[in-house]
């Protein structure tokens, strides 16, 4: 393997979450709010990464891999503190139709490739769109506190609702577009 700056970014986003974990958690004045920073800045990689990789030919197989694998663990790792931070069984169910979603076209872009079809479950603009609303709306509710007088939770949440919606979509997308393999699959 060799390291360039788009794994590097990659791995940052990694390096990132136990960061974000002891700030969300820490008693410190202030905390939340850089835990927010931090996930933001970490999620302005998901951008970067990709952009330098295409910018700069640093596509790698493994870049590839790491890519998804950072995204999903700073999603699921962070919406399951917010769950934890906020347990009303809305929040709940938001972060279980996230974390389904991202499970179940995971295993279809991996169960895609075995037969030889992964290019017809590729990133669509339903899935990029879901990604910064969630991304927003995440980022906002580990601030949690108010900013300039608005409420940066509530509109966090917001975000996270539309994030969901899109979440639904975008896999409805994806399913659509595999639904002719999946079908013809009768076979065990």
């Amino acid at each position: 393997m060799k390291l360039n700056l788009a794994i590097l970014l990659t791995l940052f986003r990694i390096a990132a979450i136990p960061l974000v974990v002891v700030l969300f958690y820490s008693p410190m004045q202030h905390a939340r709010p850089v835990a927010a920073i931090l996930f933001g800045i970490a999620a302005v990689t998901d951008i970067l990464d990709g952009w330098v990789a295409r910018r700069f030919g640093q596509m790698s197989k493994f870049g590839e891999f790491l890519d998804p694998v950072a995204d999903k663990l700073m999603v699921a790792i962070v919406l399951v503190m917010l769950v934890q931070g906020d347990p009303l069984w809305y929040v709940d169910i938001i972060a279980m139709i996230i974390i389904g979603r991202e499970i179940t076209i995971s295993a279809l872009r991996e169960w895609m490739a075995t037969i030889g079809e992964r290019a017809n479950v590729q990133v669509t603009m339903s899935g990029k769109i879901k990604t910064v609303l969630q991304m927003f709306g995440i980022g906002f509710m580990v601030y949690q506190n108010e900013f300039l007088g608005f409420d940066i939770y509530g509109i966090g949440f917001v975000l996270l609702v539309a994030a969901a919606g899109m979440t639904i979509w975008s896999m409805a997308v994806y399913l659509r577009a595999a639904w002719p393999f999946i079908s013809l699959d009768s076979e065990p």
